[in-house]
């Protein structure tokens, strides 16, 4: 079974394809790492993995073009550009088209790629208000409403990404997500806590969209919450193998280890 997943896995990198591999497909890492910043929760009956980023501990980036000029789409490129062992680890962030480009805000390595999105529109991103996750790469990393962060923001940022809706607003349920609504989807959010650190949460199995927000509610502790993305939700853990890949991506978010870096 490992030799199988290091095929896989292998094939992948090289081909530029997605692969996911299961827990137990996936095996020990090939190299040391340090200890996984994921742990498994269960949350209202639900599995969920979180991530956690910690300032002075973690530095967090966003990615979206390789090297070569060419959209990532996915963890297996990123793979090939970076030390895997330097990366904690790395999940999709922020809305995008067809063609794996953001269609809102995204700043990287301080410059701004796409402008922010105030447009109106259908689907998850346009139900407002969205937000935007941004900061230093050390830290400072905040989440802020798109409205308050084109109103309040006059430094740009190390990295930030907007996406939508917002899941947390002062603590209190999106106006238009209900507490348990009907619809149940593999999805990705991230929030703030009181003590700065970035928690970066997965599903593990489909929920609504008010379980997740009381899980970075009520769990995670973070008064405001951003919503990532459904479905596609993936998640690049290099310390225990795990590596989604079902769905091409768009804008990465990428955490490492300060001391390594």
């Amino acid at each position: 079974m490992k030799r199988r997943a290091a095929l896989l896995l292998g094939a992948a990198l090289l081909s530029g394809t997605y692969v996911a591999l299961s827990r137990d497909e996936a095996g020990p890492p090939a190299e040391p790492h340090a200890p996984s910043a994921c742990k498994p929760i269960t949350f209202d009956g639900k599995r969920f993995t979180e991530c956690i980023a910690v300032p002075g501990r973690h530095r967090i980036t966003t990615k979206i073009t390789g090297k070569n000029g060419v959209i990532y789409r996915g963890f297996a490129g990123l793979a090939e550009d970076v030390d895997p062992a330097t990366v904690a680890f790395a999940v999709n962030g922020g809305m995008y088209d067809t063609g794996s480009e953001p269609i809102g805000y995204y700043a990287e390595d301080g410059e701004r790629l796409y402008p922010l999105n105030s447009r109106d529109g259908g689907g998850n991103f346009y139900l407002k208000p969205n937000g935007v996750f941004f900061g230093a790469a050390d830290g400072d990393w905040r989440v802020m409403t798109s409205d308050d962060f084109a109103a309040r923001v006059v430094q740009r940022p190390n990295f930030g990404t907007q996406s939508g809706p917002m899941l947390l607003l002062d603590g209190k349920l999106h106006p238009r997500i209900s507490p348990d609504g009907t619809s149940r989807k593999i999805r990705n959010a991230v929030g703030v806590d009181a003590e700065g650190r970035a928690h970066f949460v997965i599903s593990d199995e489909p929920v609504s969209f008010g379980t997740l927000a009381a899980l970075m509610r009520d769990h995670a502790g973070t008064r405001d919450a951003l919503f990532l993305d459904g479905t596609v939700s993936a998640l690049w853990d290099p310390a225990t193998g795990r590596i989604d890949g079902l769905y091409p991506l768009g804008p990465l978010i990428l955490v490492t280890h300060r001391s390594r870096d």
